[in-house]
């Protein structure tokens, strides 16, 4: 049932079968999902960005006061990466000043979703971790 699981999970070109072995080799290339896709979210304020646009629509000041310690210039950035990914669309509306709105398309609603189960992990285990990492660091002391 878990090999099942895992075929079914891992049936694109993150991992393939080695003809000579049963684990998996991971290719790394630009095609591989986890260097695409993965490492974009995976920084550092992706997700917040993401999660901030769940609750509908905002403005760029707005996205910064609600994403505490992100500058402009990050901001910036990852909302056109964010963009250029599918993920938000950015809505410019010719009025005197100029509005821009941004917004989770379709895509960037389904990949919230999805990792909202890993943030929601996160959560539930964070002090389980906490404990492991100040273990290790007292184990390992120089």
């Amino acid at each position: 049932m878990v090999k099942l699981l895992f075929d079914n999970l891992w049936s694109g070109r993150v991992g393939t079968q080695n003809k000579n072995s049963e684990r998996r080799v991971f290719v790394n290339d630009d095609e591989c999902p986890v260097r695409n896709v993965v490492a974009q979210i995976g920084d550092k304020w992706s997700i917040l960005i993401l999660f901030a646009l769940v609750d509908g629509p905002d403005r760029f000041n707005s996205l910064k006061s609600r994403i505490e310690g992100i500058s402009q210039r990050m901001l910036t950035q990852t909302l056109r990466d964010l963009e250029r990914d599918g993920f938000v669309l950015r809505t410019v509306f010719a009025q005197v000043p100029v509005k821009v709105e941004y917004e989770l398309t379709d895509l960037g609603r389904g990949l919230s979703a999805a990792v909202w189960k890993l943030v929601s992990w996160a959560d539930e285990h964070h002090p389980e971790i906490r404990r492991a990492r100040l273990r290790y660091d007292e184990d390992n002391q120089s």
